[in-house]
């Protein structure tokens, strides 16, 4: 693509044994033989004498990426529609790319969001028994307040008392 900038690697002829990438990705080598057998890494060259996987470093770069997709909570689903779209024109392929990312980014938002509501529904917990341990019934009852909103966000179905 043009105007794409790709890392240089260190060592442009360095090939990778399954181990050695399940180490650098943080996959397991189970994730990474299923990655391959679903399309996700495309072919990964085997050694002739042992037909064990070797790994170059177009695919150790593919594989990186991934990684770093796969640590922000993207699905498999999202991942392959990213490499797809990678084979795309750069306009049609960008926009779609840029789609693709701010979906993501809006999940991510609403799970910190849900994440934020949990947080402080265990503090107010935590606050509410302090209190309690304490002896201090102002305390408890603003403690108990935070921990029936924090419910109220965690269990939206729920019919309030």
């Amino acid at each position: 693509m043009t105007g794409t900038v790709r890392k240089q690697r260190e060592g442009p002829d360095e090939v990778l044994t399954i181990q050695e990438m399940a180490r650098r990705s943080g996959f397991t080598e189970p994730t990474l033989r299923y990655y391959e057998r679903i399309g996700l890494l495309g072919r990964v060259a085997r050694d002739p004498d042992s037909g064990h996987r070797r790994y170059d470093g177009v695919t150790v770069d593919r594989i990186e990426a991934l990684a770093c997709l796969r640590s922000s909570g993207m699905t498999v689903t999202d991942m392959r529609r990213y490499l797809e779209l990678l084979d795309l024109d750069d306009d049609q392929g960008a926009q779609r790319q840029r789609e693709l990312f701010a979906q993501h980014a809006e999940r991510l938002d609403a799970e910190m969001a849900r994440l934020r509501t949990r947080r402080e529904y265990i503090r107010a917990k935590a606050d509410m028994w302090d209190a309690r341990a304490r002896r201090d019934a102002d305390a408890e009852f603003h403690a108990v307040r935070r921990v029936e909103r924090a419910r109220g966000e965690l269990l939206p179905g729920r019919s309030p008392q």
